[in-house]
């Protein structure tokens, strides 16, 4: 291919006409990814253990609502708004073994949390376990995509998998061990932290072995890979599009994760058990709509995935505030595995589009995807106050039409290269 010079203020991007990956660039590196899925399980497992724990505080320390919101509000600063931050530096300076560091913090943060004693004290607890996951999260897809070998979406869905099975888990373990035992019992955790940091310090190992001679984002790492370049504004457009889609994403999940057992049992005055399956059926299309989304996005691109997860999602999502039980599991369970499988393509476009930024884009779009889940759910509880529960999933379908934007992204080189 002609080297192609890198314009100045320019961002690069793949050109169509790269050649075909190298057999060894195709070997996918699972033993690397599920590793990563491993410890992405038992990090969100254990960052979920933070809001199981509220009540216990409130009650233990009488706190005020305005306090929790505090704890909240230190959890989600460090988990969500350092992780570009962080990936930031390591683009700059790779960290092989910045993974096994950051689980540290969270190792710390635990065993402060069960034995914290004063408000002060489980603010830092709380900042610190947030901490770990703002540098596990784009370091580790940053491993997940060089561990890929070409097969950029199937990895980063790979890794998603792990992170929502652990969200699911949490929950249930905090049911059954955190609230009946204590704020103490949170120190049991710590083996979970312990297991997680001697993984990833073998993959430390192998990012260290395996990391790329070329500094990240050089004009000839860039050339060499057959790039060529968009504005800045159009990237900048282009950015701006993928966070709006992860926007109405994000917002609608929040609805099901957040109030759906509400839901069923109001309308349908089901038992708390029987709408907790549901719940659980909705979490289960996720994790089989975040493989698919990967899977598809590398043969067939990540744009016509973005086109089908958002826009297709939306008359399932339409109809199932006017549905019978059976078919809102149905209908909830389609929306699920439709809407899950856009994270991965939105992930590996954004990192197609700015090559050699893989740990900013991981970080912020991460960061980005936590932080408007919980304002989401926020928003959304204020709505169900006020016009009730149902008026939720009437009125938030229509996020999903914010998925039109999806034709202003550039056609840029999301094409497969993957053998058929």
């Amino acid at each position: 291919m002609t080297d192609n010079t890198m314009a100045a203020g320019a961002a690069p991007v793949s050109a169509p006409a790269a050649p075909a990956p190298s057999a060894s660039a195709n070997n996918t590196t699972f033993a690397v990814i599920l590793s990563l899925s491993f410890c992405h399980l038992l990090n969100d497992m254990m960052q979920s253990l933070v809001p199981a724990l509220y009540p216990i505080l409130k009650d233990s320390y009488e706190l005020s609502f305005g306090q929790i919101g505090f704890i909240t509000l230190a959890f989600q600063c460090t988990a969500s708004m350092l992780q570009p931050v962080v990936g930031m530096y390591t683009d700059k300076k790779p960290q092989p073994y910045s993974l096994m560091v950051g689980m540290g913090f969270t190792l710390v943060g635990l065993l402060l949390m069960s034995q914290a004693n004063s408000y002060p004290l489980i603010l830092l607890a709380a900042a610190l376990i947030g901490m770990g996951s703002s540098v596990f999260h784009p370091e580790a897809s940053r491993v997940a995509r060089m561990a890929a070998g070409g097969r950029y979406g199937l990895a980063q869905s790979l890794f998603q998998v792990g992170g929502n099975m652990g969200s699911a888990a949490g929950p249930l373990l905090a049911a059954f061990i955190v609230v009946p035992a204590g704020q103490q019992s949170i120190v049991w955790f710590s083996a979970a932290a312990l297991v997680a940091m001697i993984v990833l310090f073998q993959v430390g190992h192998w990012y260290k072995a395996n990391r790329t001679s070329q500094k990240p984002g050089s004009r000839k790492a860039a050339a060499a890979a057959g790039h060529v370049t968009l504005s800045k504004g159009r990237v900048g457009i282009a950015v701006a599009i993928l966070v709006a889609l992860l926007f109405s994403k994000n917002v609608y999940s929040a609805s099901l994760g957040s109030y759906f057992t509400f839901y069923l049992i109001q309308k349908f005055g089901v038992e708390v058990q029987t709408a907790q399956l549901f719940l659980f059926a909705f979490l289960v299309g996720i994790v089989v709509g975040t493989i698919l989304g990967g899977v598809v996005g590398d043969r067939l691109g990540r744009i016509p995935v973005m086109w089908f997860s958002i826009l297709g999602a939306l008359p399932f999502a339409l109809m199932l505030p006017y549905a019978n039980l059976f078919w809102t599991g149905i209908l909830a369970v389609a929306v699920a595995i439709i809407m899950a499988s856009a994270f991965s393509a939105i992930l590996v476009y954004a990192q197609e589009l700015l090559p050699g930024r893989v740990g900013l884009v991981a970080g912020m779009f991460f960061g980005v995807s936590f932080g408007l889940g919980g304002l989401g759910a926020a928003a959304l509880g204020e709505i169900a106050d006020h016009a009730g529960i149902e008026a939720v999933y009437k009125v938030t379908p229509f996020l999903l039409l914010l998925g039109l934007l999806t034709a202003f992204l550039p056609k840029h080189p999301s094409a497969p290269k993957l053998p058929a």
